[in-house]
């Protein structure tokens, strides 16, 4: 093997030689095992996040795949409605200099799929990169035929079941993008605004109990005043009890509206009384409802003002209701309305006050303006009859969350669940299978001709589709079914679903997970009629966040790329990926020096397994967990360890006998303990994966080959390899190898690339005949390899050795010096050991003699250790030359008092104790115990050296 580790040399030639062998492909033998994965926007990049659940999905189909089961991980990516017609938009307007508009839709979407064709599959590439075992050749796409036709035929079955609807309601409006966005689409921003405080007079004469002719409503929305249809007070509000009932004249455009009871009026906050707006506002829009207010909507698509309220009951047909407004405020935008309605207030005398106000403002996350809750038609799905039987899936656990608080929140949406908004004012997406005739007659079928021939239309009777499309979500929550080719009952169907782990965020648990276990169960039944699931286990991911436990975003400059954790970035490179596309001179300059101060030397190469390493360590089960750029130093360190050692065993069983032959072998202590620690951790790793604790399988593997394979065993068997026999060479080595071997495949599903490099090497000594480690079996606990004995005395052993080495390093004797080793409280068990193991003792801890005393008061003046009762001393006349050791002594103490002063002093100080932050008086009390104990062990170092 290479000298030296370099994962660059080694990965992208053995993914493709993996891929091109098809070894990602589902076997046909055992239990099918698969995962879907969640599918990434087409316009999408690698990002930390998608790393991290790509890790784990491909550690557990890699795991399973060896452990002999049928497995499938499915690929695909989603068509990602907004974002992607946004790209092609933005391309369209700086090469063409023409908006979509200007192509028409038919011509427009043909651009959207040559991009998609050209530029769409940047994320699938990256994917390759971190290793991931999917099947290429069943790549799916939620626009492709296949899961277009699933979508149609979801929604015509749906809408003849009644569960799917057109209706009037209140949707979050984005007057950019001229669509309605789910939730998940909003971002919502802390914002220092105004809180508006109007007096709203009282009609026909009516006052308050204080003889005011008005009431003072507060709002951070003057604009939408325009279309209140009602103020409502607590109806346990004794200061406004004789109002209700009564109106008020509404200001500006003098309608009559009038006061109703409710409990969404906090007493306790502001005045008491809420204006109600039901047509923009999603609370008052239920107030409205529980009173019967109209809803009077006051804004076009822009979010500009109409020439007059347009006017709907909640049923959403048109009332005949007179809602004029001003032709002053005609066609301007809202804000500049608020401002015009504020003036005009004031100029009546009716602006009460204006207070400063804290508020959360929602935003779209595309495209960056305010959302407006509007009244729109828009198509929905009757969702409470199927989040029922979903919810029970949950409840009885035939579906699992992992970690289990997880349920929570799942339960928290599914128990109060709304109707779904489905549709989109978009072109790009799975347009809606429904037509309209002259008369506004709405006909659903899968296409037109379904249409005309069910509902017994002539040719002449003209149609059109809907113009809108369906939300991405729709198709994504077919997810699990329509990839294996329903509504056709496929074979794939047969075997692989219901799939068996779902890996998702936290943050998508309803708008993804709950909406396909919804889907799924109304349309994938099992022979018997029983609504199936669409996977088994759910488990929830934290976020990715930077070293500060900050949400990695690109206005922060904090997002890091994790194929720059893997090929490496010089600075100026990760600066000008930081900053070069922000229009902020002022952020990408703050950006700019952050960047430079966190990553001087930009970013060494580290390889993939290092960061996949790095990820599974990390994967605790909490929410959220914060990067760490050590611990992916740490471990790129350990890559190189595990290279090293594998090194070191080929080089001493390359062209050797390593007695995978008839031949006899003798197993020494150390070989028989090695396979015991081994099967141990073949045991503990199994366990955790199947717990989903990857963190904890990571740290058993770490644990495993750094600490006993490499520090112990390595150094264990050159005693054995130099001197030994041959029957006991023979043994050793066929050690080395099986342990390897079997620690390359315990690995495997980690870290792939450098377990399948070193394997090849590895697995002819073995007598293996095998093209790929990842169709090899995975090991099994095997209790037969376990010599509790040898497992025992081995770590006599090792303590024996360490005990030497603190003394040699607590005296600064020479590691290289040998040293004689007197013995007393030693038992049969102990004088056993020591006996047997003579020979690792000596040539590990460079000991000359042992001899075993009757007392402690026999020997001269001793450094000791203990091991149980056992009493271990070196004598150390001769040893040292004890002036100089003192000198040396006395220098380290005059070192530790002086800083442990300084400490103190700095700890006295009150001024500094009060004003410190916490970490930072953390850390001066940290190095106050660390120079206490210093100053102790250095101490007693002294006494010791004085009693020679």
């Amino acid at each position: 093997m290479d000298k030296t580790y370099n994962p660059q040399d080694i990965e992208q030639s053995l993914y493709q030689d993996w891929e091109e062998n098809g070894y990602f492909k589902p076997s046909g033998k055992g239990d099918a095992y698969s995962i879907m994965i969640p599918p990434p926007n087409v316009t999408g990049s690698l990002h930390m996040g998608h790393a991290f659940q790509d890790t784990i999905m491909d550690t557990l189909i890699r795991y399973k795949r060896m452990k002999g089961n049928n497995t499938l991980w499915q690929v695909g990516t989603d068509h990602a409605g907004i974002a992607t017609q946004m790209v092609v938009e933005r391309k369209l307007a700086a090469e063409e200099n023409k908006t979509r508009h200007d192509l028409g839709r038919d011509a427009f979407i043909d651009k959207i799929w040559q991009w998609k064709n050209q530029s769409g599959g940047t994320i699938t590439k990256q994917l390759r990169r971190l290793g991931a075992s999917v099947d290429w050749d069943r790549e799916r796409f939620t626009m492709d035929d296949g899961l277009s036709e699933a979508v149609k035929e979801v929604f015509v079955r749906l809408h003849k079941e009644d569960l799917i609807y057109r209706g009037k309601r209140l949707v979050n409006w984005d007057p950019k993008l001229h669509t309605a966005i789910s939730d998940l689409e909003v971002e919502n921003k802390d914002k220092q605004g105004h809180m508006w405080n109007l007096r709203y007079p009282l009609a026909d004469g009516v006052k308050t109990l204080d003889g005011k002719d008005y009431i003072v409503v507060a709002t951070t929305r003057p604009e939408t005043m325009l279309g209140d249809t009602g103020v409502a007070v607590n109806p346990d509000d004794e200061r406004y009890q004789n109002l209700i009932g009564k109106e008020i004249l509404l200001p500006i455009v003098n309608r009559r509206i009038p006061i109703v009871a409710d409990e969404h009026a906090d007493m306790a906050k502001g005045t008491g009384c809420v204006k109600i707006t039901p047509a923009h506002d999603f609370n008052d829009n239920e107030v409205g409802k529980r009173h019967e207010l109209p809803m009077i909507n006051v804004f076009n698509k822009d979010a500009a003002i109409l020439s007059a309220g347009e006017c709907y009951a909640f049923d959403g047909k048109p009332l005949e209701l007179d809602a004029p407004i001003p032709e002053r405020f005609h066609g301007l935008d809202r804000f500049d309305a608020r401002q015009k309605i504020v003036d005009e207030f004031e100029q009546a005398a009716l602006l009460e006050k204006i207070d400063d106000h804290s508020l959360t403002v929602p935003y779209g996350d595309r495209s960056g303006v305010v959302i407006e809750p509007l009244l729109t038609d828009q198509w929905y799905v009757r969702v409470a009859p199927l989040a029922k039987v979903a919810t029970e899936a949950v409840e009885n656990g035939e579906i699992q969350f992992v970690p289990k608080q997880y349920e929570n929140m799942y339960f928290s949406w599914m128990r109060d669940v709304q109707d779904w908004c489905i549709s989109r004012q978009l072109w790009w997406g799975h347009r809606i299978p429904a037509w309209y005739d002259a008369d506004g007659n709405v006909y659903v079928g899968r296409d037109e001709a379904e249409v005309r021939r069910e509902n017994n239309l002539a040719d002449d009777v003209a149609l059109n589709q809907d113009e809108d499309v369906l939300d991405t979500w729709f198709s994504s929550a077919l997810w699990t079914f329509s990839t294996q080719g329903w509504p056709e009952n496929t074979d794939d169907l047969k075997v692989f679903h219901p799939s068996d782990t779902l890996v998702t965020g936290f943050d998508i648990i309803f708008f993804w997970v709950a909406r396909m276990i919804m889907m799924t169960m109304h349309f994938i039944k099992d022979e018997n009629g029983k609504p199936q699931v669409p996977f088994k286990t759910v488990y929830v991911t934290g976020l990715i966040r930077d070293e500060n436990g900050d949400k990695m975003s690109k206005s922060k400059g904090n997002v890091l790329d994790p194929l720059d954790m893997i090929d490496g970035i010089d600075l100026e490179s990760l600066v000008e990926k930081r900053t070069g596309n922000l229009m902020q001179p002022q952020l990408a300059k703050k950006i700019e020096k952050n960047t430079r101060k966190t990553f001087a030397d930009g970013i060494e190469p580290h390889g993939t397994d290092a960061l996949r390493f790095t990820l599974a360590a990390m994967a605790s089960t909490g929410r959220d967990i914060n990067w760490d750029m050590n611990r992916l130093e740490g471990y790129r360190n350990f890559c190189n360890k595990l290279w090293n050692a594998s090194r070191y065993v080929l080089m001493n069983t390359e062209e050797q006998d390593c007695g995978f032959n008839d031949k006899s072998k003798e197993y020494s202590l150390a070989d028989r303990w090695i396979l015991g620690q081994f099967q141990s951790t073949v045991k503990t790793f199994s366990e955790h994966l199947d717990n989903y604790r990857f963190d904890l399988a990571a740290n058993t593997i770490y644990e495993f080959t750094w600490n006993q394979f490499c520090d112990w065993y390595l150094e264990l068997t050159k005693p054995i390899l130099f001197k030994g026999n041959e029957e006991q060479q023979r043994g050793t080595r066929h050690t080395l190898i099986t342990v390897l071997e079997g620690l390359l495949r315990l690995m495997h599903p980690l870290m792939p690339y450098i377990t399948e490099t070193i394997w090849r090497r590895v697995a002819p000594l073995a007598n293996i005949d095998a093209k790929t480690i990842m169709l090899e079996s995975f090991p099994e606990f095997d209790q037969s390899l376990v010599d509790e004995t040898a497992m025992a005395d081995l770590e006599w052993v090792k303590q024996f050795i360490l005990a030497i080495r603190n003394i040699r390093g607590e005296m600064d004797i020479s590691p290289n010096k040998p040293l004689n080793v007197l013995l007393t409280k030693a038992d049969e068990q102990d004088l056993r050991r020591l006996e047997d193991n003579k020979a690792f003792l000596s040539a590990l801890a460079k000991l000359e003699s042992f001899k075993v005393l009757d007392s402690a008061d026999e020997a001269p003046a001793s450094a000791t250790a203990f091991i149980g009762n056992l009493e271990i001393m070196i004598p150390m006349a001769g040893l040292i030359d004890v002036e100089a050791e003192l000198a040396r002594i006395a220098k380290q103490l005059e070192k530790a008092q002086k800083g442990l002063e300084q400490v103190e002093k700095k700890l006295a100080n009150e001024k500094f104790v009060n004003n410190a932050p916490e970490a930072v008086l953390a850390k001066e009390k940290e190095k106050l115990a660390e120079f206490s104990d210093a100053k102790a062990k250095l101490l007693e170092q002294k006494a010791k050296i004085e009693s020679l």
